[in-house]
């Protein structure tokens, strides 16, 4: 690895976590490019979310698909993603593209994030959909170059926490290499 390239993150997690602010944050922290992975939804899953119906895997799988290949072409030049990437399986497909990416989970009790939720507005996302995903929701594990963050904190305190994490963990990599 290589210490002057810049990171290659996805942050992951529920509706209402806060994924599009800790990462637009965090790309203006690295001076890289952020990309909401709600853009990179096709139509159709638009649509069932939309109607309150939680995506299957096979629907899923397109838009990691493009997640991922986000993530691949970012890989020069850095880039952070928000992807709820709620599965390990997810997170796995998203690292066959980009296997030195890094997770980072601003994660927090379900009534944190429901009242969160019914503060905005979302184009495709209804507050339903919530346990659906909390239900979905596998949490990083140990073989997994990721960090959780607690939601409760601000976000200039996610984004230095996130930040040290990225750092930490590209240095440790560079000096293995």
């Amino acid at each position: 690895m290589d210490l002057a390239s810049p990171p290659v993150v996805v942050v992951m997690g529920v509706q209402g976590s806060g994924k599009s602010t800790l990462g637009s944050l965090l790309a203006a922290r690295f001076g890289i490019p952020f990309v909401d992975g709600d853009d990179l939804h096709p139509q159709r899953n638009r649509a069932l979310m939309a109607a309150g119906t939680p995506l299957s895997d096979d629907d899923r799988l397109p838009w990691l698909s493009a997640v991922g290949q986000r993530l691949a072409d970012g890989r020069e030049a850095g880039v952070v993603v928000a992807c709820s990437a709620l599965k390990r399986t997810y997170r796995d497909l998203l690292r066959d593209h980009a296997p030195d990416v890094a997770f980072v989970h601003p994660y927090g009790p379900k009534e944190l994030v429901a009242a969160r939720i019914s503060w905005r507005e979302h184009e495709y996302m209804p507050p339903s959909l919530l346990d659906s995903q909390y239900a979905a929701l596998e949490h990083l594990d140990a073989g997994e170059l990721g960090t959780t963050l607690d939601i409760g904190s601000p976000p200039p305190e996610l984004v230095s926490s996130a930040a040290a994490f990225i750092n930490e963990s590209r240095l440790r990599a560079y000096q293995q290499d």
